[in-house]
C-alpha cells in the first residue's frame, strides 16, 4: 500500500444524530400528530418558532431542539403518558434502509455513539430495533409522570392550541439578521408565541417542563461530543460526526473547528451550511464506507475519496470486506450523491439536499428544522 494510503494508528470515534441519518422518524412530530388534534400544524408552528429563537433571535438560555420541551404541555393536556410514548414509538420505528447494517459495520471496527434530541422512550425502542447499546446514546431524558396538569390547565392549553393553529407559520427570510427583517405579520406571530410560552404556560404548574426538561440539541449535542472525546482521550480531529438539522449545528462547528470530519446526511439548510460533506442517499450504508476510511486512514483520505467519488476509487481502499460487498451490491449501478461543500456550491446543495430530504422522509417531516 502506498504512503498516501498509510494507516494512521489512533482512537477514532463515530458519532451520529438519529432522526435523519439513521431513521426516517421525527418522533415528537409524530406523537403530536397522533395525540393532539391538528397536532401536525401545531408542532410545525412550534418547530419553526424554535428555528427563529435559535438561529435569529438567539434567545438567552434557548437552544435548537427545545421544541421537544415546548410541545410537552400539550401532550400532557391530551393525556399522553410515558407508556403511551413507549408503545407508540416501538410500533412506529421507520429506519433509513441499511441503518441496522451500517451501525453493525461501524461498531465492528470503531467506537460508535448516537447523540440525539429525541426522547429517551423513542431511543430505547430504536436501540432494541437496531441492536445498538443504549448506554452509547445521549438523548432527551424525560419522565412525563412527574409532571402534573390540572383540569383547568388542560382546558387553557386546549384553548391555546386552538389559537395557535390559526397563526401563520414563520419562514425565516433569506439573509435575515434580526426579527425586524420578518414581515410584520410573522413578527406578531413570534411575539404572541413568546407570550404563550414564556408567560402563560410558564406560570402554570405544567410550566415546570419548560424549566426542567433539557432537550439534547444545539449546545447540548456539542457538550455530548466533548464528553465522549474526553472519555476516550481523543482529539476532535479523530471524531466523525453525522447530522442533518439545526440541532447539529453546534456539534458540527465543534468537530469541524477541531479538525474532525463533519457530514450532512440528507440535511436541511442548517446542516449543509455547517458540514464539510453533503450526502444525498436513500441508503445509509454509505455512512459506514466513510467511517471505515476515516477510521483507518483519517480525514484527508475521506476527502480524497469524495473528490474521486466512483466505484474504482472505492475499491482501491480495500474496505472492511462485508461492508464493501454490501455497499457495492446496493450501489454499484448508481452511487449516492456525495459532494464536498464549498462556497461555490453550498446554495445549490442546500436546495438539492432539502428537496431530497423531503423525498426520503416525507414532505411534512422534511420541512422541519
Amino acid at each position: 500500500m502506498s504512503s498516501a494510503f498509510m494507516r494512521i494508528e489512533s482512537q477514532r470515534i463515530f458519532i451520529s444524530d438519529c432522526e435523519g441519518p439513521i431513521s426516517k422518524n421525527d418522533n415528537a412530530f409524530e406523537l403530536a400528530s397522533k395525540f393532539i388534534p391538528q397536532g401536525e400544524r401545531l408542532f410545525t408552528l412550534i418547530s419553526r418558532y424554535d428555528d427563529v429563537l435559535a438561529d435569529v433571535v438567539k434567545r438567552e438560555g434557548y437552544k435548537a431542539g427545545d421544541t421537544l420541551k415546548l410541545i410537552l404541555p400539550f401532550l400532557k393536556a391530551y393525556d399522553v403518558t410515558n407508556e403511551t410514548m413507549r408503545e407508540y414509538s416501538s410500533r412506529n420505528i421507520l429506519l433509513i434502509p441499511g441503518a441496522k447494517e451500517m451501525l453493525g459495520f461501524i461498531r465492528s471496527f470503531m467506537q460508535a455513539f448516537i447523540v440525539s434530541t429525541s426522547y429517551e422512550q423513542y431511543m430505547r425502542a430504536l436501540c432494541e430495533t437496531v441492536n445498538f447499546p443504549f448506554e452509547n446514546v445521549y438523548c432527551t431524558r424525560l419522565d412525563l409522570g412527574k409532571y402534573k396538569v390540572s383540569e383547568e390547565e388542560k382546558a387553557r392549553l386546549k384553548q391555546l392550541r386552538q389559537e395557535m393553529i390559526k397563526l401563520p407559520i414563520p419562514e425565516i427570510p433569506k439573509n435575515t439578521q434580526s426579527l425586524k427583517d420578518f414581515p410584520k405579520k410573522l413578527q406578531q406571530t413570534v411575539e404572541r408565541l413568546d407570550e404563550i410560552f414564556w408567560k402563560d404556560i410558564d406560570s402554570m404548574e405544567i410550566g415546570k417542563t419548560l424549566e426542567e426538561v433539557n432537550p439534547v440539541g444545539g449546545s447540548e449535542k456539542a457538550a455530548a461530543v466533548k464528553e465522549i472525546a474526553t472519555k476516550f482521550k481523543a482529539h476532535f480531529q479523530n471524531v466523525m460526526y453525522v447530522g442533518d438539522s439545526i440541532t447539529d449545528v453546534e456539534a458540527f462547528k465543534l468537530v469541524r473547528n477541531g479538525g474532525g470530519l463533519t457530514i450532512s446526511f440528507n440535511g436541511n439548510n442548517f446542516a449543509v451550511r455547517e458540514a464539510e460533506v453533503a450526502v444525498l442517499s436513500e441508503n445509509t450504508v454509505v455512512t459506514a464506507v466513510f467511517a471505515d476510511v476515516f477510521n483507518r486512514f483519517g480525514k484527508a483520505q475521506v476527502m480524497n475519496l469524495i473528490k474521486e467519488w466512483k466505484t474504482s476509487t472505492i475499491e482501491k481502499f480495500s474496505l472492511y470486506q462485508p461492508l464493501e460487498k454490501c455497499f457495492l451490491k446496493l450501489c454499484r449501478r448508481k452511487l449516492p450523491r456525495v459532494e464536498l461543500v464549498t462556497s461555490h456550491n453550498v446554495e445549490k446543495l442546500m436546495r438539492d439536499s432539502t428537496a431530497f430530504r423531503r423525498s426520503v422522509r416525507g414532505e411534512a417531516i422534511g420541512r422541519l428544522g
